[in-house]
C-alpha cells in the first residue's frame, strides 16, 4: 500500500509534536504505537470485566459451554462475541506492538 500524500496542515501538526529530531516515519510510527496501546487496553479492560462477571478466563468460559448453559440468552451471547473480540484484539495489538518494536529498532539501526 503506497502511503497517500498529506496535507500540508496535517505537515504542520506533526511538526507541532515535541518529538525533535524524528523523522515523519518516526513520528507516524509512534502514533500508531499509541493507539495500539489504546485498544490493548480497551481489549484487556473487556476481557477483565467479563473474567470477574462469569468468574473465569474466556477458554474455561468456552469449553464450559456458557453460553448453552445460560439458554442462549442475548445478554450471554453479546458477552461472548464481545469477549470473543477483545481476545483476538489483545493477540492483534500485541503482535502489531511486536511488528512497530522491530520497525523501530531497524529504524534505528539504519
Amino acid at each position: 500500500m503506497k502511503p497517500a500524500a498529506l496535507r500540508k496542515e496535517t505537515c504542520q501538526l506533526l511538526d507541532e509534536l515535541s518529538m525533535e529530531g524524528h523523522d515523519l516515519d518516526a513520528k507516524v510510527r509512534h502514533l500508531l504505537k499509541g493507539e495500539y496501546m489504546r485498544r490493548l487496553g480497551r481489549y484487556r479492560y473487556t476481557d477483565r470485566i467479563l473474567s470477574t462477571k462469569y468468574g473465569m478466563d474466556f477458554d474455561e468460559f468456552v469449553a464450559r459451554r456458557i453460553v448453552e448453559e445460560k439458554g442462549y440468552s442475548w445478554e450471554v451471547e453479546s458477552d461472548d462475541m464481545s469477549w470473543e473480540t477483545a481476545i483476538d484484539g489483545i493477540k492483534t495489538m500485541e503482535r502489531k506492538l511486536k511488528e512497530l518494536g522491530e520497525l523501530d529498532h531497524h529504524a534505528q539501526a539504519g
